[in-house]
C-alpha cells in the first residue's frame, strides 16, 4: 500500500463525519485515469494503424526477403552480437555504414509506433522489445534459410529492436495512451 493510498483511507472516515455534521466537504477529486478517446477516433486510429502495419509489412518483405544472388558468396551468418556493427563502422564507407545501421534502426521504428495502438496488451517498453525481438528473429531466420544472398544476422535484430524502442518512447507511448487509456487494475480500485 502506498503512502498516498493509506492517507486517503485515513481521511475517508473524517470526510464522512464532516458531511454528516453539516460542515462543508472538500470537492471530489478528479479521476486519475485518462478519459477514453471518442469511439470514432479510436476506430480511425485503429484503422490507420492497421493500414500502416500492412504497408510496413510490404516494405519489410520487399527489403528483407528479396533474393540477392550477386551477394551470395559475400555474406556470412552472424551469431555474435556487435560483429557486423563493428565491421560496418571500421571497414565500410561512412555512407554505407549509415545506410546499413540507420536503415536497420529505421526498420524497427514502426513496431514501436504501431504495436501500442494495435495491441493494447503489448504496451510497455519490455513488451514492445519482446515482440520486436520475436518478429525480427523470425524474419532473419526466414531470410537466412529461404532467400538467396541473405543470412541471419543477430545485429539486425538488435538494431531493429533499438529502433522499435526509440519509436515507442518518442511516439508510440503517447499514441497508445491516447487511443487506449490506462486500465484500472483490480489492485488500484478502492473498495466502496
Amino acid at each position: 500500500m502506498t503512502w498516498s493510498c493509506a492517507r486517503r483511507r485515513a481521511e475517508e472516515p473524517q470526510e464522512a463525519v464532516r458531511q454528516t455534521a453539516g460542515t462543508e466537504s472538500r470537492p471530489a477529486r478528479p479521476s486519475t485515469a485518462a478519459r477514453p478517446a471518442h469511439p470514432a477516433v479510436r476506430a480511425l486510429a485503429m484503422l490507420a494503424a492497421f493500414a500502416g502495419t500492412v504497408l510496413f509489412s510490404v516494405v519489410l518483405a520487399r527489403l528483407t526477403l528479396e533474393p540477392s544472388a550477386a551477394s551470395a558468396a559475400l555474406v556470412h551468418s552472424n551469431l555474435q552480437p556487435g560483429r557486423s556493427i563493428d565491421a560496418y563502422l571500421e571497414n565500410a564507407s561512412t555512407f554505407e555504414a549509415a545506410r546499413q545501421l540507420g536503415g536497420n534502426l529505421l526498420l524497427g521504428v514502426p513496431f514501436g509506433v504501431l504495436l501500442p495502438v494495435l495491441l493494447p496488451p503489448a504496451r510497455g517498453l519490455l513488451r514492445v522489445a519482446a515482440v520486436t525481438v520475436c518478429l525480427m528473429t523470425l524474419v532473419e531466420l526466414i531470410q537466412g534459410a529461404l532467400v538467396t544472398g541473405r543470412v541471419f544476422d543477430i545485429d539486425d535484430v538488435i538494431l531493429n529492436t533499438t529502433g522499435a524502442l526509440l519509436g515507442y518512447l518518442l511516439i508510440g507511448l503517447r499514441l497508445g495512451r491516447a487511443v487506449h487509456p490506462r486500465r484500472r487494475h483490480w489492485w488500484h480500485r478502492r473498495p466502496s
